[in-house]
């Protein structure tokens, strides 16, 4: 039995919670928040008996084994490696944290301390995502990747009444681009390893903060399209194109069907069931390695997280979105 903490308690915890309580060996003894009412709702709904207002107090104590961190982006560097020096294995939703500067630092605090670390991309641990590996040499040689996540945000509709909330504030490392566009490069990356270049274009809010973009990754001989927004919403599937056919994907953020459609007209449906919540394959996972004694994932690797930052960087760079956590020391 593995025994988790976890900082933050919106929407996505709950979420990540319905997937690990469906392992076996998953069990939620402790929750942080800087509110003890907050704290203590979340942990009264959910069975934890044990709950944090100081951070510190959280990361010393000996009540869990791992944590799951779902807090805003610019806090993520700082409460992992607080988590890491006090001998916690950290699950750390994505992206990783601010820049590649954190990410960096991330990654050294886990190798010292010698305790796993992984970015919470549940995409590639589908089962729709292994379909697509396990069938891609079918559409033959690669000639384009297209992703495209657009997804309204209800917080918009505040934004446009004059209330910046915390999907809008650069304070928090937010945006489309790192909320959003994530999704769409870190299976990029996973499938095809860094690109030679990217060109990035970008549409920036009064607030700071990028509202959608696009990013053209060259790979040389095939190139990645991505295109992302908070601010309208789109229908269309994502898909990869190659010489003989192409993978259509109905979501890039959770597929649950993929068809192999041929230049010849014919369609092979190669989608796979998903038993299980769509966050319980990336908790399976990180279960696994803690009890194997594994501190890296062969799949969400550091080096699959670090090319991601680094690409989310350089894209921020081209558009000119910075955010406060780019001028710490």
């Amino acid at each position: 039995m593995i025994r988790f903490g976890v900082i933050g308690t919106n929407w996505i915890t709950e979420e990540f919670l319905k997937g690990a309580n469906e392992h076996p060996d998953f069990t939620l003894t402790a929750v942080y928040s800087r509110k003890e009412e907050t704290a203590k709702k979340f942990a009264d709904t959910h069975g934890a008996k044990h709950i944090f207002t100081n951070l510190q107090e959280f990361a010393s104590s000996t009540t869990f084994d791992a944590v799951y961190i779902a807090s805003p982006n610019s806090f993520h560097a700082d409460q992992s490696i607080l988590l890491m020096k006090n001998g916690k294995h950290v699950l750390c939703e994505k992206p990783l944290a601010s820049n590649t500067k954190e990410v960096n630092n991330m990654i050294e605090t886990a190798k010292r301390n010698n305790v796993l670390l992984m970015e919470a991309m549940k995409t590639t641990f589908l089962p729709n995502f292994k379909v697509i590996q396990e069938n891609i040499h079918k559409i033959g040689k690669i000639r384009r990747y297209v992703a495209n996540y657009c997804q309204y945000s209800s917080r918009y509709d505040s934004f446009k009444n004059g209330t910046v909330l915390n999907a809008f504030d650069p304070t928090f490392s937010n945006g489309s681009l790192m909320d959003i566009g994530v999704y769409c490069i870190y299976p990029m990356v996973v499938l095809f390893g860094k690109p030679q270049s990217i060109q990035a274009n970008g549409f920036l809010l009064s607030s700071g903060v990028d509202g959608q973009g696009s990013i053209i990754a060259n790979y040389g001989d095939f190139e990645g399209v991505i295109n992302h927004a908070k601010i309208t919403h789109s229908y269309l599937p994502s898909e990869i194109q190659g010489e003989n056919g192409s993978i259509v994907l109905d979501r890039i953020s959770r597929t649950s069907k993929v068809e192999i459609r041929y230049h010849d007209g014919k369609i092979q449906d190669i989608s796979t069931d998903t038993p299980q919540h769509p966050m319980y394959y990336e908790v399976e996972h990180f279960i696994e390695l803690i009890q194997q004694n594994k501190v890296e994932s062969p799949i969400n690797s550091y080096d699959r997280s670090m090319e991601t930052i680094k690409i989310l960087d350089e894209a921020r760079k081209q558009i000119g979105l910075i955010f406060p956590a780019d001028l710490k020391k």
